[in-house]
């Protein structure tokens, strides 16, 4: 609920005092402003709690607080707090007989008490609000996603009409009632026949709100489609205007609906073999015969730039993370109008997106979510079980392949991190060095310099300190003697023992090259 005069009033910190208007203490509060014109007027849009100190004001002069009061009570101003202690030591008798008449709660505000800290209250109780309304918006999505996903458009309606407290029900294409929830909501949606097809004479989306049969409810119905005309529509009844969190439920419902009604479980079968052909087509480097088989099916999507997914998961748990990734790429591309190719193969699922486009948008932060959960220590929940995702960098039709790999590359690079999620272009951009981590490479390292360590055991020199200096320094052996304190021909000595002691010459750059990085992997956590 957003903040009412009351909540103030019975907020202890304020100390605020009711001096008029107990009966209207239940108004919401849009806003708390503070403004000392004689005439604020102009300056309000309705719902706000006007605070003063009559800087500008007459306040014992009773026609002009009449007149005052009137002009707030007709700008739909919901109270007004009087700072007494400032221009006034007590609130005003003419005022507080003018909001008495006009029935406008008038509160005192004791001089400790700031306007600021009323305000205050009133952003974060706003604010408070506004996030239980996301947050019951987002709890909404994930249960009508749920029972799309389970038991179809009949358990969309019903756990919409759940959220909304009201009813819901779905129209096909020609007009009539295929389902709804609760039952016998069928027979009142029966009657608003006219109404949906009416709204289907409007290019889609479309929207409108009719009054129900008799004035029972308010009934809300969108048009549902991503195509010019609608295929379907959507009725949700309620006893009064939708909140916050029951729009969130509301669109929420539209656009799994779209995605249902858009294509019917035979469809999407004939589309996801569709799909499998044009994609071997594009990595075979056939984008001219993917482009004829796909048809418009894809729209422009094959000749955008686009990015290429690849995800993968073990059975069980994260096997059902691949499905819902599917399916919230393909929501997302949906309710973006976008088109998107989703490849299922097995334990590996493939999509091709329009890059910077809502299905890239929604693969990255379902990613980001199942990282999220990774990091909170659950029982029963291993790495290997996880969904990893790699992303390809932006590419068109002729280098399908390449990004295909780039996505692949990405996936293996997640999986050795035990990350969920990896864009090629991240990997591009960072070091090489993190690769060393890897436990192959780590004993590679210590096995290539054994030898020496062993030696520098036995305290008969500093055979790998030297040899990092020299090699940090390319060769340079003033220099290298240098960070290490002693002669270069001291340093020369040590090199040639390395020479011995490994068996390889420094002259060769390959053998440099491994003794470094086998030097940083060691080194490396």
């Amino acid at each position: 609920m957003p903040p009412t005069l009351a909540s103030l009033v019975n907020h202890s910190a304020l100390k605020l005092t009711v001096r008029a208007g107990e009966d209207h203490l239940d108004v919401p509060v849009r806003w708390a402003h503070v403004s000392e014109l004689a005439d604020p007027v102009p300056y309000m849009e309705g719902g706000e709690l006007l605070l003063i100190t009559a800087l500008k004001l007459d306040a014992e002069d009773r026609e002009a607080m009449r007149r005052y009061v009137r002009r707030l009570v007709g700008a739909g101003v919901v109270g007004l707090g009087f700072a007494v202690g400032v221009n006034y030591d007590e609130t005003p008798e003419p005022l507080v007989d003018a909001c008495a008449q006009e029935g406008l709660p008038l509160l005192e505000v004791p001089r400790r008490t700031p306007f600021l800290a009323i305000s205050k209250a009133v952003s974060a109780a706003i604010a408070a609000d506004q996030y239980r309304a996301v947050t019951a918006g987002f709890a909404a999505q994930r249960e009508l996603t749920k029972q799309a996903l389970g038991a179809g458009p009949e358990g969309v309606l019903g756990a919409l009409a759940a959220q909304v407290d009201g009813w819901a029900a779905l129209y096909d294409a020609s007009g009539a009632v295929v389902a709804a929830a609760p039952e016998w909501a069928g027979r009142r949606a029966a009657r608003l026949t006219a109404e949906v097809e009416r709204l289907r004479d409007r290019p889609a989306p479309a929207s409108s709100v009719v009054g129900g049969p008799d004035h029972e409810d308010r009934v809300e119905l969108h048009s549902l489609g991503t195509g010019r005309r609608p295929r379907a529509a959507l009725a949700v009844g309620t006893a009064a205007a939708l909140g916050t969190a029951e729009r969130y439920a509301v669109h929420s419902a539209i656009a799994l609906l779209t995605l249902t009604t858009e294509r019917s479980r035979s469809l999407h079968a004939a589309e996801q073999r569709v799909g499998t052909a044009v994609l071997r087509m594009l990595l075979a480097g056939e984008p001219d015969h993917a482009r004829a088989v796909a048809g418009d099916l894809y729209g422009a999507l094959l000749d955008a730039p686009f990015r290429m997914v690849v995800a993968e998961s073990a059975s069980g748990p994260a096997g059902e993370h691949l499905g819902e990734l599917a399916e919230t790429v393909e929501s997302a591309a949906a309710r973006a109008g976008e088109a998107v190719l989703v490849v299922p193969e097995g334990e590996r699922l493939v999509v091709l997106a329009a890059d910077e486009g809502a299905a890239v948008a929604a693969c990255t932060a379902y990613a980001a979510a199942r990282e999220a959960e990774r990091a909170r220590p659950e029982q029963g929940r291993t790495d290997e079980d996880g969904l990893v995702v790699g992303l390809s960098a932006p590419t068109g039709p002729t280098a399908a392949s390449a990004a295909y790999k780039q996505a692949e590359q990405a996936l293996s690079v997640a999986r050795r991190r035990g990350r969920v999620f990896v864009e090629h272009e991240q990997l591009a951009a960072g070091s090489v060095l993190p690769l060393l981590a890897d436990d192959a490479v780590k004993a590679f390292a210590d096995g290539l310099l054994r030898a020496l360590h062993e030696h520098d055991a036995t305290g008969r020199g500093d055979l790998v300190a030297s040899l990092r200096a020299w090699l940090s320094r390319h060769g340079q052996w003033d220099a290298a003697a240098a960070d290490l304190g002693v002669h270069r021909h001291t340093l020369r000595y040590r090199m040639r023992r390395v020479e011995e002691i490994l068996g390889r010459s420094l002259d060769d750059p390959d053998v440099r090259m491994e003794l470094w990085l086998a030097l940083k992997a060691t080194t490396t956590e």
